[in-house]
């Protein structure tokens, strides 16, 4: 492999926080679909649990923390989301299935991402790795073309460090 020079070098250093941002994104992504398939997953259970004869006395979320007792009657469908804002009665089975459709795909999809995150973190420690080493080289090339001077030989002596006014007094003093 030959060595890589200072552009190369922060060629590849751009690469990685580009494939970094690209993680994270990927990241935030999935965690808002889990939000979403939680939620799903809630109104499936809520779904789940009315008998079919119905119910009577049932809260229902209304958001904020405020819920409306109602009754439902055996008949009683739900309303659905079917896209773009367009909302459809639906029977509760329907709405069921609908639900577990939309989380079935809602997997497929996360599972899709996490794929793609994993690829992408491996490509970010290959390049990682890449840049380090060429880092590495480049220091040992610059050693080596660069004797040390006397000077950068001997060892500084240690100063001490300054007390602020009305600081307590530590072990290092």
């Amino acid at each position: 492999m030959s060595v890589p020079d200072r552009a190369e070098l922060q060629q590849i250093a751009q690469l990685v926080e580009m494939n970094r941002e690209r993680l994270q994104a990927l990241e935030q992504q999935v965690h808002r679909l889990e939000e979403v398939r939680l939620e799903q997953v809630r109104a499936i259970m809520s779904l789940e649990a009315i008998p079919e004869d119905g119910a009577t006395d049932v809260m229902i979320p209304l958001g904020g923390g405020v819920q409306i007792i109602a009754d439902v009657s055996a008949e009683a469908g739900a309303v659905v989301d079917i896209g773009s804002g367009i909302q459809a009665e639906r029977t509760r089975v329907e709405a069921l299935e609908m639900l577990n459709s939309r989380n079935q795909e809602l997997m497929q999809l996360m599972d899709q991402m996490k794929t793609e995150f994993d690829e992408k973190e491996k490509v970010v420690l290959d390049l990682a790795n890449q840049f380090n080493d060429g880092v590495a080289t480049l220091q040992e090339d610059a050693t080596e073309e660069a004797p040390p001077s006397p000077s950068q030989t001997e060892t500084p002596s240690p100063k001490r460090r300054r007390r602020k006014r009305g600081t307590d007094l530590t072990l290092d003093d």
